[in-house]
């Protein structure tokens, strides 16, 4: 499968989807030798306290903001409703079990209302190829987290593959991104007797053979990077403590991080280090060659996506000249390990960017976006270079490789838009598309229309955003509507029907709680993002920050002057880096929106580098530690321009106290500034969760209903009275 930028690796959801329980909140970083001062602390802060995670008055706090955010929202039957139709659909046994390849079997991790913590399960390939798996638990993470007394998440496999039947299972405590890494057996179905044991770090681990392990992790005082990630990568082998394992590569405190990764042929094992820069999307490439890890030449802005034959095949992220030829921005190349000049293997369209890529037994899979839309495409090597075939998939949504292994031919793609529901397809031999299984309709979109529109953002650059409603109420015009927006980190946002872990703008749950009582949804592209390639990410770093946040508002304004919505009925759903953008939309344009659901957010961007991972994305904003970037940051810092003289809609702000990729300091400050400033704010945080704000599923159905409530509350303020009326009748 691809191998993100480390954009996805460090930021989104997204994963997203990740950490302790209730271990208390660690000092601060502090200044590196020869790094700038953190000049952009503030001292006066009132609400400084509020960052110290676990202090007891802060968490007396958020029970106070949470309860005043309960009896706002959820003692209605509206609420009870849309609980109800979350928590169906986020658990349905309906849904796609997306497939691992691991030997012949298949793999799949599962939630569901029987299974809160998860299965992690597998079966053999010719039932599940025939829609009728024969599963097998492997590991119970419920029964696991029971046992031990832990809140365990699950996080997932390292797998070394055949001849070994060994994994490193990665396992957090609340889902955090600090995590612990056990060996496994699947053949015993267990974790292995004195076998490899990582403790609970923000690690990084990788096999180098089957006795061994690259591991990057915390090692111990001044062991990490400024961000909190792991630098010094040693090598640990089987029967040897940890505190034995040697250094092979040790990176410097301002970088982001450094990153094992293992590709495996038919003969061979290559291993690589990945060297992100304090610039998170600049690295240095690695390969560890008799012990010593080996500068490649290659462009910074690249990432690994395995090996074929002697040749590494990267993405490139920024032109590249090499011995004469010019690469650019977006190709895909394979670059000899013996030596010699980089070949091209696929050039993208200007209106095309490679999403996923994937390496197979006969050649390289690719998804393609075609102006937001998805294409599947198969490379196949040739005497005069490498082929690109099409492969037919439905127009108008998006595809999605899930599974795939440069040992065997076939693959795993999925397919889905808005309306229409997960298609699980198996690629045979590269060339034959099979559906294996299909996921029903979790909401009725016989009557939904989605349109593709494009509105002139400040700078005159054309954006594409979709909408998506019940084709009257589009006709009708005037409705209530949500805009969704992220711009960042070069992620594309994409027309998606079910995902996990899933979230409120996906097509099944925004289709069921809001369109089907008359909502319209817009799904914003905006710069930043990865919608057209690195170009249009990089056209939104830095300096140029604010064109994501003018082409959010241009979005807005186009829904506003066709007639769809009105400023009184718009509202505004972000998350993380999306939580970053609402924050500048309420203190820039709070004109144009009556609701702002703002999540896991970035806010005082000010601080954001002493705060939880923010160190790690000065690549993406810039740094406030440095005067001259200081400048343009604080132009659009939400915290610091929040006004009290001007006129906020009400908004809704939520974190996890356990998210320490996005140090929940932003929100709690965001709602306390909000409240002494006299302006309407509701504040909910969840215990646990990590970045992704909810440890399972349940815990994720009342997050929905809680946001949908809220824009309900907001924009259809008849359905909301009717709920609260409800509720008066049953009290």
């Amino acid at each position: 499968m691809k191998h993100l930028p480390l954009s996805a690796l460090l930021f989104a959801l997204a994963a997203c989807a990740s950490q302790p329980a209730a271990a208390p909140a660690g000092p601060e970083p502090e200044t590196a030798a020869g790094q700038p001062e953190p000049v952009a602390v503030q001292e006066g802060d009132p609400n400084k306290w509020l960052e110290d995670v676990y202090d007891p008055k802060a968490l007396e706090w958020v029970d106070e903001q949470n309860a005043r955010t309960f009896k706002a929202l959820t003692e209605t039957t509206l609420f009870t409703e849309l609980d109800k139709e979350a928590t169906a659909i986020l658990t349905s046994k309906d849904r796609i079990p997306e497939p691992e390849l691991i030997g012949d079997e298949v793999y799949n991790f599962w939630q569901d209302a029987a299974h809160v913590r998860g299965v992690w399960r597998r079966s053999d390939a010719a039932s599940f190829n025939a829609g009728t798996p024969a599963w097998e638990t492997v590991l119970d993470v419920d029964a696991l987290s029971e046992a031990e007394g832990e809140n365990w998440v699950y996080e997932g496999a390292r797998c070394y593959g055949a001849p070994s039947d060994r994994c490193m299972v990665e396992l957090s405590r609340g889902g955090t991104d600090s995590s612990v890494f056990r060996e496994f057996s699947l053949k015993n179905k267990a974790f292995v007797e004195g076998g490899f044991v990582v403790p609970e770090a923000k690690s990084n681990v990788s096999w180098l053979d089957q006795d061994t392990l690259l591991v990057g992790t915390d090692w111990g005082e001044g062991a990490l990077t400024q961000a909190g990630y792991a630098r010094d990568i040693r090598v640990w082998h089987r029967g040897e403590p940890l505190s034995a394992a040697t250094s092979v590569f040790e990176g410097d405190v301002e970088d982001t991080q450094v990153s094992p990764v293992l590709y495996r042929t038919d003969t061979e094992n290559f291993a690589f280090l990945i060297r992100a820069r304090q610039d998170w999307n600049r690295t240095d490439l690695y390969r560890i060659e008799g012990g010593n890890a080996v500068l490649m030449d290659v462009p910074e802005k690249s990432s690994p996506q395995g090996v074929v034959g002697q040749d590494l095949v990267l993405t490139l992220e920024q032109d590249w000249d090499d011995e004469g030829f010019t690469f650019r921005s977006g190709d895909i190349v394979a670059v000899p390990l013996g030596g010699g000049a980089a070949r091209l293997v696929f050039r993208p369209l200007s209106n095309e960017a490679v999403t996923h890529v994937a390496l197979t037994k006969t050649g390289i899979l690719l998804s393609l976006l075609e102006d937001v839309k998805g294409r599947l495409v198969m490379l196949r090597p040739g005497e005069e270079g490498w082929t690109a075939h099409s492969l037919p998939v439905p127009d108008n949504g998006t595809v999605k490789i899930v599974a795939a292994s440069n040992s065997k031919s076939d693959a795993y793609v999925t397919y889905e838009s808005f309306t229409q529901p997960n298609t699980l397809y198996r690629l045979e031999s590269g060339t034959t598309l099979q559906e294996v299984t299909r996921l029903p309709a979790l909401y009725d979109a016989s009557d939904v229309k989605v349109e593709q529109r494009w509105a002139t953002s400040a700078d005159g650059t054309k954006i594409p955003y979709f909408l998506v409603g019940k084709a009257d109420v589009l006709a009708r015009g005037n409705a209530p509507a949500i805009e969704y927006g992220y711009g960042g980190f070069l992620i594309p946002i994409l027309p998606v029907y079910y995902e996990d872990p899933g979230r409120p703008q996906h097509g099944a749950l925004a289709g069921r709680m809001w369109i089907s009582r008359g909502g319209v949804l817009a799904i914003a592209n905006l710069r930043g993002g990865g919608e057209y390639g690195p170009r249009w990410h990089d056209a939104a770093l830095h300096e140029n920050r604010q064109k994501a946040f003018d082409d959010y508002y241009a979005v807005a304004e186009d829904m506003i002057a066709s007639g769809v919505t009105s400023s009184d009925k718009l509202g505004a759903l972000g998350r993380s880096n999306g939580g970053l953008l609402l924050g500048v939309a309420l203190t820039q344009r709070p004109d144009l929106y009556h609701a702002l659901d703002i999540g896991v957010p970035l806010f005082d961007m000010l601080d954001f580098t002493e705060l939880g991972a923010g160190a790690s994305w000065v690549g993406e904003y810039g740094d406030p530690r440095v005067p001259a970037e200081r400048a343009y940051i604080e132009k659009y810092s939400p915290y610091q321009n929040l006004d009290p003289a001007a006129d906020y809609p009400e908004v809704l702000i939520y974190t996890s106290t356990q998210d320490d990729r996005v140090h929940p300091g932003h929100a709690r400050k965001a709602a306390a500034r909000l409240e002494a400033y006299g302006k309407p704010v509701l504040y909910y945080e969840n215990k646990e969760g990590g970045h992704g704000g909810t440890a399972n599923q349940d815990q994720l159905a009342f997050r929905t209903a809680l946001e949908y409530a809220y824009f309900i509350r907001r924009l259809m303020p008849d359905l909301s009275e009717e709920g609260e009326a409800g509720a008066a009748r049953e009290n």
